[in-house]
């Protein structure tokens, strides 16, 4: 082979993979461009979506590589590489991944499901997966609560979604269920009458709905009026008890006694045996 043969063929070579060279190294920059402007604009859009802030970086991160993704099946492509066996190949992987994974992948789905319906929010307090505590962190793979007594909690989101999820601040008011028991010889107007005056004097008592206070059952030893305030959820607990307090000191101060659980007994003396 002469000199002008391989400069011919050198210059073909060159000509013809430098161009594709070029072109990749384009399609590459133009690509990457554009999968950030993407990005860009699917995290604007679930800010805009009101989408919980733990899931915005994800999500658009994900937009973001599965366009780098079709950016490097292109550029393969203009090499004259079959990307179709290669598609396969990462989808069986990812298959046998997400197989191997299917417990991580279940709490990271309850977790999205989380983030976006949010059934609670941080500072909730809530009971879910057989456990009760003050929502302290919403994640991806588990959510964060603190018991009553300080106790962190950690609880894989795949518990919490799949079961019944009980928040008791999901709504701005409260009911307080309270039965209060009185003496078959009390006066049951006196004590209805003296419990609304104690109901009508605390403030954090609602008007709206109005508090219930009836005779709810006749028990064995006393009869038992169910006392149903209504109060914002926050002043809850602090209402129950006070109210407690004072209903048991009002009722008795109006004459009514709270009666212990008590039996007759009566005892017949057999005759003597002739």
């Amino acid at each position: 082979m002469d000199q002008a043969q391989v400069i011919e063929q050198t210059t073909t070579f060159v000509t013809q993979w430098g161009l594709k060279v070029v072109g990749a190294i384009a399609v590459l920059v133009v690509g990457r461009i554009v999968a950030g402007m993407i990005r860009r604009a699917v995290r604007r859009g679930l800010e805009g979506g009101g989408i919980d802030a733990t899931l915005r970086p994800f999500l658009s991160g994900l937009v973001y590589y599965l366009a780098l993704a079709v950016v490097v099946i292109a550029v393969l492509n203009l090499f004259g590489v079959e990307t179709t066996s290669l598609i396969a190949l990462l989808g069986a992987a990812g298959l046998a991944v997400g197989l191997a994974l299917q417990g991580t992948l279940s709490n990271f789905a309850s977790g999205v499901m989380l983030l976006v319906f949010r059934p609670f929010k941080v500072g909730d307090y809530v009971e879910v997966a057989g456990t009760a505590g003050s929502v302290e962190h919403v994640g991806v793979f588990n959510s964060t609560l603190k018991s009553p007594d300080n106790v962190r909690i950690v609880v894989p989101n795949s518990q919490i979604y799949g079961a019944i999820i009980k928040n008791y601040n999901g709504f701005e008011t409260r009911r307080i269920d309270m039965v209060m028991g009185i003496s078959y010889d009390d006066d049951i107007g006196v004590a209805v009458e003296t419990i609304n005056s104690i109901l009508g004097a605390d403030a954090r008592v609602l008007k709206d709905p109005a508090p219930v206070v009836a005779v709810n059952e006749l028990a064995d030893s006393s009869v038992n009026l169910v006392v149903r305030p209504w109060c914002q959820a926050s002043d809850y607990w602090a209402l129950k008890w006070e109210l407690t307090h004072r209903m048991k000191e009002g009722l008795e101060k109006a004459g009514c006694s709270i009666p212990y659980p008590q039996r007759d007994v009566h005892l017949r003396q057999a005759a003597n045996a002739s």
